[in-house]
């Protein structure tokens, strides 16, 4: 099977790709950078800001895994919005006149709002006018795509981490801005686990359409993530926030499990134990 991956030099591609290939894929990169290559994968030169650009680059493709994206933590909203909504459709909009088979494409537990009084379920209601432009801008990707005529999976992520990925690192001082009651809780996915996902929804046929979210079997309470690197006493100082949501930021991993996940790294504290962080 020929797959071509977007953001395969990002934090999640980089983890990914690698494992792509040992499963024995024909891996293309999309890169705007032609000075970018990873050991093992082809290379086609394109940038989602530039649609004429894509069509070379899905020619001959059994499959898309769309990872690029801009994140939170980025404050150029116009650059997001292009990333993450615009350059999205045209990607899936050059596979479908190529004739790629199958379109994976990564989203964000970031879409959920809170107050549903249960953990998000993939048909849970999200507001495509959040004001946060990396939900947001998630949200009408992903309801564009599933509007055109080409088998559209969605995956949405829970907080990543793993494989020395600095995300932890990075989210203390989020965490600090927050100010949210430390007992507040963020469901994870080690990178072990979202190339799990990615694989089962690369494969498996009939799923056209579908949602997924992918989480582990255990959300880690916002002090609990902060204490494990030594910064629950700065971020938690007695200005954080009350508890008004127990269920934000928790996500239902049910469906997902219904075709065969089953985490591999079932909680944070699995992946410090085994020494993956």
């Amino acid at each position: 099977m020929k797959i071509l991956v977007t953001g395969a030099t990002g934090k999640v591609g980089s983890r990914f790709v690698p494992r792509l290939i040992a499963k024995g894929y024909d891996v293309t990169i999309l890169v705007r950078d032609a000075a970018k290559t990873l050991p093992g994968a082809k290379m086609a030169v394109g940038d989602l800001y530039d649609p004429s650009t894509l069509p070379p680059a899905v020619a001959g493709m059994d499959a898309v895994i769309h990872l690029a994206a801009l994140f939170r933590t980025f404050t150029d909203n116009e650059g997001i919005i292009k990333t993450n909504h615009t350059g999205t459709v045209a990607l899936a909009q050059a596979a479908l006149a190529a004739g790629v088979k199958r379109f994976v494409f990564v989203s964000t537990g970031n879409v959920y709002g809170s107050g549903y009084g249960h953990p998000a379920k993939e048909d849970d209601i999200v507001d495509i006018n959040d004001p946060r432009a990396y939900s947001s801008s998630k949200i009408a990707a992903e309801q564009a795509l599933l509007k055109l005529e080409l088998d559209v999976r969605v995956l949405r992520l829970g907080f990543v981490y793993g494989d020395q990925d600095p995300h932890i690192d990075e989210i203390m001082p989020i965490l600090k801005n927050w100010k949210r009651h430390s007992g507040s809780r963020m469901h994870m996915v080690h990178h072990l686990d979202v190339a799990q996902g990615l694989f089962l929804l690369l494969r498996q046929d009939k799923l056209n359409g579908e949602i997924f979210n992918i989480a582990d079997d255990a959300p880690i309470t916002l002090y609990e993530l902060a204490d494990s690197v030594g910064k629950a006493t700065e971020i938690f100082d007695g200005a954080e926030g009350p508890l008004e949501d127990p269920f934000e930021g928790i996500m239902d991993n049910a469906k997902l499990r219904k075709i065969g996940f089953r985490p591999l790294v079932p909680s944070y504290y699995v992946a410090k134990d085994l020494d993956i962080l």
